[in-house]
C-alpha cells in the first residue's frame, strides 16, 4: 500500500503526477516517489521519506517533465520507512509501482540473488521488478507479455503498474486483490488505486475487475481477464469534483467530516425516507426475497464493526431477527456453519477492505440467501462483487479515522431493520415511531455540536493521559468501543472499551484517580444498572466522565464531571452518542499536536491483510 497514479500522455504529466499523489495524502503513507519519461527518453526518478510536499520541493527546481511516469506514496509492510524502500523500484529497464503484498517474496528473493540480481532494498517490490526483468531476459516478449508470465508465478494480494524505459508508450497494470481504475481521457490516459487522484483530469473511468491486466497508451486501451482473452469493462461517467486540500473553516478534515454528519444522514436518507415508509426499492428485488430472511451475518473490519454491533441489537429487538457479528479476518480463517436463510452483510467504508472482501468471496462457497453491501463507495470491489447494495451517501471522507460514513451506515443498517422488520410483522407504530426518530437526527446532532466548546475544555484534562477506559451498556457498549477506537487512532492515548457489566471481572484493578473513565449514559431502562457500575468506579476513586441527557439528574462531584446532552430518542440514541465521542478525541488530539487526519501507522483504505 497505498498510493498509486500514473499517466501517459502527449503533453507534460509532471504535476498531474504530484497533484495525484497530494489526493492520495489522505490514505495515510510514509514515504513518496515519482519516475518519470520525456519525449527524448530522459528518465528521471525522485523518492523521499515523509510528505508528498517534500517530494514536490525536491523537484521544484528541476524543470521535470515526461510524457509518461509512475507515481506512489508508501505504507510500508516490508522494509522501514526510509527513501530507499520508497517506490517506484527499478531493475534496468523496469519501473515498478505496488500495492499489496507478495505472500512469496522470500522464495523468489533466493532465486533471483542465484542470477545475480543485487537488491537495494527490503522490499518485495524490488522483488516484482528483478522478476519481470528476468522473465523478459529469459523469454523476451513486449512488457504485456512479461507481466503475464510473472503474475503467474506471484502470490498475494496487488495491484501493479509497470513501465519500460526502453519502450516508453505503454503502462501495464494487473490487479490481483488491489483496486486498480483508469481514467479515460484525450489523448491520454491514466491509472491509480483510488478514483479520487483523477476527479481533476478524467470524468470517465474504468474499474478493473479481479485478475485483470490492462495495456495503456495515450490513445489506447487494452483489458484482458485472467487467463489472458480480450475483455470489455464498462466506462462509467462521474461528475464528481472534489478540492482535497479545501476544508473550509475547519482546521482538519476530521473536524469538517464531523460536522457533516447532518447533511451526510439527510443526504442517506434522501428518497429513502417517506412519509411514514422506508423505501428500499432500489435493491430491485422481490420483497419476498427479503421475507425469507431468518438471520443476518454480519462482517466488517474496524469502525464498520463496531457499526454491525449496534446494529445487531436492532436486528433482534426490533425486527426479531437473529444477528451475529465477526471480524472479517476471523470470519476467513475459521470452520462456518451457515444458518439457513441466512443473509451475509458486509460493511466498508471504501469498499476496498482486503479482508472484508475476501469474507465476501469465500461466502460464495457457502449457503448464504445472498449478499448485501453498505458501502459509501458506488463502484467499489465490495459493492460490484456483492448481490445487492445500499450505499451510505455521506460524500467523500478524507480523514482516516472514519465519522460520517459511521454515523450513515448505522443510518442504512436502520432502514434496514425497519424493511425487515416490516416484513416480520413489525408494529406500523413502532415503524412510524423509528423513522419519526431517523428524519429528526440530524437537528439532534446539530443541537450537540452547538455545544461542542463544552467538550473542547473537557479535553484539556486529557493532555497528560496515557490510558482511557470506555464503558456503556447495551447498544450503548458497542459506542464505547467506537469512542475508544477514535481516541486511540487519533491522539495515540491507550483507550479500551468494557461492556459495564464487566468492570467487576477486570477492569476495576485499573481504576484510581488518574484513570479516565468516559461514560455513556443514556436515559433508557439501563440507567439504574449503569448507576451502579458507575458507583464501582467513584467509590475506587475513579476519574469519571459521564454523558449522559440532561433529564439524568447527574451532577457534577469530585473527580465526576457531567457532559448534559440534548434529548434524543432511544432508537438513535447510538448514533447521538457517537458524535460527542468524536468530538472529544478529535479536541484531545489537538491539544497532543498529533497528525489527526493522517495518524501514524494507519491508512484509509486497508487493502492488505
Amino acid at each position: 500500500m497505498c498510493g498509486i497514479i500514473g499517466a501517459v500522455s502527449q503533453r507534460n504529466i509532471a504535476n498531474i503526477l504530484l497533484e495525484g499523489l497530494l489526493r492520495l495524502e489522505y490514505r495515510g503513507y510514509d514515504s513518496a516517489g515519482l519516475a518519470i519519461i520525456d519525449q527524448l527518453g530522459k528518465f528521471n526518478r525522485f523518492r523521499c521519506l515523509g510528505k508528498v510536499q517534500k517530494l514536490i520541493d525536491t523537484t521544484q527546481n528541476k524543470n521535470l517533465k515526461g510524457i509518461i511516469g509512475l507515481a506512489h506514496t508508501r505504507w510500508a509492510t516490508h522494509g522501514a520507512p526510509s527513501e530507499i524502500n520508497a517506490h517506484p523500484h527499478l531493475s534496468e529497464h523496469i519501473v515498478i509501482v505496488h500495492n499489496g503484498i507478495i505472500e512469496n517474496h522470500e522464495k523468489l528473493r533466493k532465486e533471483l540473488l542465484s542470477y545475480g540480481y543485487i537488491f537495494s532494498s527490503e522490499t518485495d517490490t524490488e522483488v516484482i521488478a528483478h522478476l519481470f526483468h528476468l522473465k523478459q531476459k529469459q523469454h523476451g516478449g513486449s512488457l504485456l507479455e512479461v507481466v503475464f508470465q510473472t503474475i503467474r508465478e506471484i502470490r498475494g494480494s496487488f495491484g501493479i503498474v509497470v513501465m519500460d524505459k526502453s519502450n516508453p508508450s505503454t503502462l501495464v497494470a494487473a490487479r490481483i486483490g488491489s483496486p486498480l481504475v483508469i481514467g479515460c481521457g484525450v489523448d491520454e490516459n491514466f491509472i491509480a488505486s483510488d478514483q479520487i487522484a483523477l476527479l481533476s483530469i478524467a470524468n470517465s473511468f474504468i474499474h478493473l475487475e479481479e485478475g485483470d491486466v490492462a495495456e495503456i497508451s495515450y490513445d489506447k486501451i487494452n483489458i484482458f481477464n485472467v487467463i489472458g482473452n480480450i475483455v470489455n469493462r464498462n466506462e462509467i461517467k462521474s461528475y464528481v469534483h472534489y478540492d482535497i486540500t479545501s476544508k473550509g473553516k475547519y482546521r482538519h478534515h476530521m473536524q469538517k467530516e464531523i460536522y457533516e454528519q447532518p447533511v451526510a444522514i439527510k443526504n442517506t436518507l434522501k428518497g429513502r425516507c417517506k412519509d411514514k415508509e422506508i423505501d428500499l426499492s432500489e435493491l430491485g428485488v422481490n420483497m419476498n426475497f427479503l421475507k425469507n430472511i431468518k438471520h443476518v451475518q454480519i462482517i466488517a473490519c474496524g469502525t464498520s464493526y463496531n457499526s454491525g454491533m449496534v446494529s445487531r441489537y436492532w436486528f433482534e429487538s426490533l425486527a426479531n431477527i437473529p444477528c451475529d457479528v465477526e471480524i472479517a479476518s476471523e470470519f476467513r480463517y475459521r470452520k462456518l456453519q451457515v444458518r439457513k436463510n441466512s443473509l451475509l452483510i458486509v460493511l466498508s467504508q471504501s469498499g476496498e477492505t482486503a479482508d472484508t472482501l475476501a469474507a465476501l468471496r469465500l461466502s460464495k462457497k457457502l449457503n448464504y440467501i445472498g449478499s448485501l453491501a453498505i458501502c459509501n463507495v458506488l463502484h467499489s470491489s465490495i459493492v460490484r462483487e456483492s448481490d445487492l447494495y445500499l450505499t451510505t451517501k455521506s460524500g467523500i471522507e478524507i480523514g482516516v479515522a472514519s465519522t460520517k460514513t459511521f454515523s450513515t451506515q448505522l443510518i442504512v443498517l436502520l432502514m434496514l431493520v425497519i424493511k425487515l422488520g416490516s416484513l416480520n410483522g413489525m408494529n406500523l407504530e413502532v415503524q412510524h415511531s423509528i423513522i419519526k426518530a431517523i428524519q429528526i437526527l440530524p437537528f439532534r446532532i446539530e443541537q450537540v455540536l452547538a455545544r461542542d466548546h463544552i467538550i473542547e475544555e473537557i479535553a484539556k484534562d486529557f493532555f497528560n493521559k496515557n490510558h482511557a477506559l470506555f464503558i456503556g451498556r447495551g447498544d450503548h457498549y458497542p459506542i464505547a468501543m467506537e469512542g475508544a477506537l477514535k481516541l486511540k487512532e487519533i491522539s495515540y492515548i491507550h483507550a479500551e472499551a468494557y461492556a459495564a457489566g464487566e468492570l467487576k471481572h477486570g477492569p476495576l484493578a485499573l481504576i484510581d484517580n488518574k484513570m479516565p473513565v468516559i461514560v455513556i449514559a443514556p436515559n433508557n431502562e439501563l440507567l439504574r444498572k449503569l448507576k451502579c457500575n458507575i458507583e464501582e468506579i467513584r467509590t475506587r476513586g475513579g476519574l469519571l466522565y459521564i454523558f449522559t441527557d440532561q433529564n439524568t439528574n447527574f451532577k457534577n462531584e469530585l473527580n465526576m464531571k457531567i457532559i448534559q446532552l440534548p434529548y434524543i430518542e432511544n432508537v438513535t440514541a447510538p448514533i447521538f452518542y457517537t458524535i460527542p465521542l468524536q468530538l472529544l478525541s478529535y479536541y484531545v488530539a489537538v491539544i497532543k499536536h498529533r497528525n489527526i487526519d493522517q495518524p501514524r501507522n494507519l491508512a484509509k483504505s486497508v487493502t492488505v491483510e
